[in-house]
Order: C-alpha cells, then structure tokens, then sequence
C-alpha cells in the first residue's frame, strides 16, 4: 500500500495521471494533506467518493507512532518513533526564537562510524523511505498544535544517517518540505548535513537546491580526522575542500562547516590556526559545537575556556563562525542516544 506522504508533486501528479485523475487532483491531494491536516480521505469532501474509494483501498496516511517522549526544559522535545517495521528512529525539536527547528534522521541506523557519535552505535537497517522523512516533521507539528504551539519552521537534516547515503529520497522530502502547498518550508530554512561525501555534494550543487548545506567537518586536517572520522579515509581533506569550492560556485551558496570540539583532539588554538587556513579561499561559517558525551566512548567535552579561545582564534582571523546553542542537556542529548538506550532495554 503506497503512503502518500511519500510522493513529491511531480510524482503524485503521475499516479494521479495513471489511475485516471486529471492533473490538478495532485495539488488537491497536496492541499488536503499538508495545508487541511486531513488524516483520512474520507475527510476530503471534495474528491468524489467512487475515487476515495481507491484512495482507501490501495494508499494510505499512516504517520510513525511515538515509542518515547522526552521533554528538557529548555523546551526541546526528543521523540523515539516507531515505524511500521517496528524500527526506532530519533527526531528533535530546537525551539529558537526565530521558529522552531525539527533535525530529521534519514536513516535507521548509521555506517559512517565517526568515533565520537552516538548514532553510529547501531549499524545502518536500511534507508528511511520518504513517507517517513516526512512523518517525522507531521508528528512534531501534530505535538505543537495540540499544544497550542507555533507548527516547525526549519528542517536540519542532522539526525541519525548519511542523508547522501540516501540521496534520492531525502532529495524527494525536501521537494514535499518546500512546496507551497506542502510542508511550505522556504528553501533558507532547510539545511542538509553530510560527513563529507564528495560525490554527492556535486551532484547536490548541480541540483539547483536555494537550502543550505552543511558539512561534519570536526578536524582540520587529515591526520585527526582518520582517527575520529572513518569517511575521510576515502576522502581526503583536498578532494573535500575541492568539492566545497565547487558547490560554492555552481551552486552559488556558501556551505557551513560543523566542528565539535573534543577535549585535548581538536580543540587546541594550533588546530584552530590550521582550520583558518584550511577554509581561506572559501565563503564557509564555521558552526562550533561542545561535544555531548557518550558513554560508550572516552571523548571529553572541551573546557569552556578552552571553547572561548577557539572561537575568538577564529574570529580575530577573520573567520565567521559561532558557537551552537546547546539543547536538551537534561535529556538525552546527543544524536542516537536514545535510540541506543532503547535498545539496549528492548
């Protein structure tokens, strides 16, 4: 049975075509799923109720189910949701005060490895479909609405995954996060994150995408990063510095570089002198990040002092960057610890 949460316009407007509806039904549908909230199609009284009918018998509207729920008090919401094969994905609210961001897992599980994260725990199950992409971001605006609370405003495709590792899919779920009669997300609040996979960040600049990429960065140089990043074993600091340029120019967006700081690995001010050099030439923000300890791993976060000293390195050497405000400290936190908790229970 086909979820239709899983079909972009375009290919909603093919099976529309096949089964014998005119064009326009698509955006109808579009209309009566993502601006309506309906959850049946019985609910669509403008449909004819022979082709409901159809609907009923071969599609369906059927979203995850919460599994666990925690809430910090900083207000963000960390949901463990099941889905119809009984796996366990993560998904997150950030409330800022600009909107309220959803960081989206892509995959059920993660092979990327990256020693210091908690998703790569559990080994990759397989690709999350695209009707499950978006149930995550329509379960999250159902929390906020029966709460009395403003919908999601921006996407990070940040959670558990390589979303490049599942390209074709994500790729479909930010067209349905985009569309106006979609999830209506405007393009500058949607951001996809990748560890470095080359290939698809130049397939990704030639896509005509107006949302913004991140990348895992966290060393500056390769002799780090193959201790704490597997993926840049096949893809050296060069060739990813390459694609960046390109993405920059073909694109004509600049990307932002994620950097966790990591107690006595990457948090010294001569890996802070040697990441300034690296992304000179380039249009790049650096988004600083304390780490979040697992405690499956000996990582230490970095001394707040320690943080302070980074940033300001960059800063006075005229790199734009930050430092990410901190969410969910009273629960857990990092990306795949609740999903491996869980686990471990089950």
């Amino acid at each position: 049975m086909t979820n239709l949460y899983g079909l972009e316009i375009s290919k909603l407007e093919e099976l529309m075509l096949s089964l014998g509806q005119k064009k326009y039904r698509a955006t109808q549908l579009f209309s009566w799923i993502y601006e309506k909230k309906a959850k049946t199609f019985d609910e669509m009284s403008d449909v004819s109720k022979s082709f409901r009918e159809v609907l009923n018998q071969d599609f369906s509207l059927k979203l995850p189910s919460i599994f666990t729920r925690q809430d910090s008090k900083d207000g963000t919401v960390k949901l463990l949701l099941e889905l119809e094969d009984d796996s366990k994905i993560e998904t997150v609210l950030m409330p800022y005060n600009y909107g309220n961001a959803i960081c989206v897992t892509s995959q059920v599980g993660c092979n990327m490895g990256c020693a210091f994260c908690a998703s790569g725990l559990l080994k990759k199950k397989r690709n999350l479909e695209v009707h499950e992409l978006v149930g995550q971001v329509m379960v999250m605006n159902e929390i906020l609405a029966s709460e009395g609370k403003d919908r999601v405003t921006h996407i990070v495709i940040m959670g558990t995954g390589e979303p490049f590792d599942n390209y074709d899919n994500v790729l479909d779920f930010i067209r349905i996060a985009n569309h106006p009669k979609g999830l209506a997300i405007g393009a500058r609040h949607i951001t996809v994150s990748t560890c470095g996979i080359v290939p698809g960040i130049l397939r990704y600049a030639k896509e005509g995408m107006q949302t913004n990429l991140a990348i895992s960065l966290h060393a500056p140089n390769d002799e780090i990063r193959n201790k704490i990043m597997p993926i840049s074993k096949r893809y050296k600091m060069d060739e990813l510095m390459a694609a960046v340029k390109q993405y920059e120019k073909e694109a004509g967006r600049r990307v932002t570089f994620e950097y966790i700081l990591i107690k006595d690995v990457n948090d010294t001010i001569e890996c802070a002198a040697e990441l300034t050099k690296l992304i000179r030439g380039t249009l790049a923000h650096v988004n600083l990040i304390p780490y979040n300890p697992v405690m499956e791993n000996e990582f230490e976060r970095s001394e707040d002092k320690q943080v302070r000293a980074f940033f300001s390195y960059l800063h006075k050497h005229g790199v734009n960057a930050t430092i990410r405000k901190e969410f969910g400290n009273d629960i857990d936190a990092a990306c795949g610890q609740l999903r491996a908790k869980e686990q471990k229970v089950l």
